[in-house]
């Protein structure tokens, strides 16, 4: 009771009687970070609430739990489990901000008009108790019935709104919709073997929830920094490598278009007019590889650097930090500290403000980060594995790379891919390689970047001890092989 009288409440609607909060999630998350919260206080004003879960009170800088934390960097998903930075107890049950109990969190609150200028921002410690904990599609299904009116779905109207005019805004400035093939599989109940596997689709509820998590995550950042320049955990995003894009832009020459890497704006742009109206998966698979050419995001410390380097390149954004998920990232922790410090609420430890402390930290945040990157790579290797096994399926692909000796391919189905190669050792090439073309060339068949193949799916099983996912192309046919 004394550490809620201490803080903002707002159950039972808050100060103001009208706040309704919720969260939004992928169906059966369990360590909820973030909800959030909106509704109108004047026409063309509403009042914007992200609350995030507060993990610092329970978890204080200097414990044996802080240094496993730390260690731990980030939470593992796996396909069939979640390897935790910190203890279930905390992760699934105290710190998450689940429906219907109360929960502490730490919240950016702010005023904003009908474009979503921020008027004001205020940070506080806050008790919060969720009035929903709903998945993307409950949230979608309640943004697209038109038949229901009640406050929860009116709160989330107003954030879907808010949050596409936050993402018209970003896009102007050049932030970059990349791509990935998410791949999300269905397990058995019983033996966790993959019964199914696909690409997982984004809906507004998800962007909507992106948008507002942006939105703290930069406004956290900029506060951070101007109380500590010498010690904020902010996470930025270099430009691209000089040459970057050049097998890129020669590849998509081939196919008519142009890509144009002066600017972030300037490559947005380019990426979304590289679209053909008779294959709608040539514009996702051209940000896939547009992605894969860029370097990748990092934490660091604020003294570490200029200011003139903490930009991220991808979201348009001059500075940037991670604020929104201290269950599953260490680096939000720190965040909070920070920002607790700014509010006054409670002192900072001297280890934060130790730069060489910070650039051990970052640099242990970044190997984890890449670390736990693998891991979920590798989990889906092997579901994959397991799911393919004893089947042999045909499946449409595109061509990603052209090498010498064969091409890459993306199952967009399946979000795998695999090399294919056209010749063995030591057999004779039946294509020759153009490199500035990027294509393999045989009499009466080539094979060139974005090319669209049947290929065949299957286990080879040769060696019991190493099952390996194998790819080979049906379509078109290629020349005999020979030795």
């Amino acid at each position: 009771e004394a550490e809620i009288a201490r803080r903002l409440d707002l159950r039972d609607g808050g100060p103001s009687g009208k706040v309704l909060v919720c969260s939004v999630d992928p169906p059966g998350c369990v360590d909820i970070d973030d909800a959030l919260h909106a509704y109108e206080l004047a026409p063309g004003k509403y009042e914007v609430g992200v609350h995030i879960a507060d993990v610092g009170h329970f978890i204080k800088g200097g414990t044996a739990i802080d240094a496993e934390a730390a260690a731990r960097g980030t939470t593992v998903y796996l396909v069939n489990k979640r390897i935790d930075m910190v203890p279930k107890r905390l992760g699934e049950d105290l710190c998450s901000l689940h429906e219907k109990v109360d929960r502490l969190a730490f919240s950016c609150i702010w005023e904003v008009d009908a474009e979503a200028n921020i008027l004001s921002s205020r940070y506080e410690k806050t008790v919060i108790r969720s009035a929903g904990a709903l998945s993307y599609d409950e949230a979608q299904a309640r943004l697209d019935d038109t038949r229901l009116d009640d406050p929860l779905t009116a709160s989330l109207r107003i954030l879907n709104t808010l949050a596409k005019q936050l993402k018209a805004r970003r896009m102007a400035a050049g932030a970059l919709v990349l791509g990935s093939p998410e791949v999300r599989f269905v397990l058995d109940s019983e033996t966790s073997d993959p019964t199914d596997v696909g690409i997982y689709k984004h809906k507004d509820a998800n962007s909507m929830v992106e948008e507002f998590m942006l939105l703290a995550n930069c406004s956290v950042a900029a506060a951070t920094t101007a109380a500590f320049p010498k010690c904020a955990m902010l996470r930025r995003h270099p430009p691209p490598l000089p040459g970057a894009f050049e097998s890129l832009k020669r590849s998509l020459g081939q196919h008519g278009f142009e890509l144009d890497d002066a600017s972030s704006l300037a490559l947005g742009r380019s990426l979304d007019a590289c679209a053909k109206p008779d294959d709608p998966y040539f514009n996702q698979l051209t940000r896939i590889l547009a992605t894969r050419a860029m370097q990748q995001a990092r934490y660091f410390s604020s003294g570490a650097a200029p200011p003139s380097e903490y930009v991220h390149y991808g979201l348009a954004c001059p500075i940037y930090t991670h604020f929104t998920s201290p269950i599953r990232r260490y680096s939000d922790q720190m965040v909070h500290r920070l920002l607790a410090a700014i509010i006054g609420w409670e002192p900072l430890s001297s280890d934060v403000l130790d730069a060489r402390a910070m650039t051990d930290l970052t640099d242990n945040l970044n190997h984890r980060h890449t670390m736990a990157q693998y891991a979920g790579r590798a989990s889906v290797g092997l579901h994959t594995l397991i799911f393919f096994r004893g089947k042999e399926v045909e499946e449409d692909a595109h061509v990603i790379k052209v090498r010498d000796n064969g091409v890459v391919v993306l199952v967009p189905r399946y979000g795998i891919e695999g090399v294919i190669f056209v010749c063995g050792a030591g057999e004779r090439n039946p294509f020759a390689f153009d490199e500035a073309a990027e294509t393999l060339r045989a009499p009466g068949c080539s094979l060139s970047t974005f090319d669209k193949v049947r290929v065949r799916i299957h286990v080879n099983t040769e060696k019991a001890h190493k099952p390996k996912l194998e790819l080979s192309i049906v379509e078109p046919q290629l020349p005999a092989r020979a030795g």
